[in-house]
């Protein structure tokens, strides 16, 4: 990965571990030992899902920039779908807390997204390379009038 990607990565699943810390804390004191445990699995879940999106846009947009938007499009809405799956999966569990899970996968996504954004607005990505040093000048030709 290049140190642009890392960093997106870090801006990234660090607010949204964060937010994950704060779901966990108040779903112990709402709903005790399972909503913490709920809270953690929630966060875990987004930020391994949505992490693994990003490395995934990222290639694509070096490898086939034509394909980024749409890719990041699919991308986004299969992301929602599983995590909704997820949800509808572990509703009834006894595992943990489903609401705490479920508020918490909501707001870890909702954390992720504005922190992705975030990022890439601070980000100094070149849209255009800039040409080569090493290649040659093209030749100046003198026209007689």
């Amino acid at each position: 990965m290049l140190s642009n990607d890392v960093r997106n990565l870090l801006h990234t699943a660090v607010p949204t571990a964060a937010a994950g810390v704060v779901a966990a804390v108040v779903s112990g004191v709402v709903a005790g030992g399972k909503g913490v445990v709920g809270a953690v699995v929630g966060t875990l879940v987004v930020i391994l899902f949505m992490g693994i999106g990003l490395v995934v846009l990222q290639r694509t947009a070096r490898s086939l920039p034509h394909l980024f938007q749409a890719m990041g499009l699919m991308l986004y809405t299969a992301q929602l779908l599983l995590l909704v799956i997820f949800v509808a999966v572990f509703k009834n569990t006894s595992l943990f807390n489903p609401k705490a899970f479920a508020i918490t996968l909501v707001v870890a996504t909702v954390v992720w997204v504005a922190a992705q954004a975030r990022s890439f607005m601070k980000a100094k990505i070149l849209y255009v390379e800039p040409e080569s040093s090493k290649g040659s000048a093209p030749e100046k030709t003198e026209t007689s009038a």
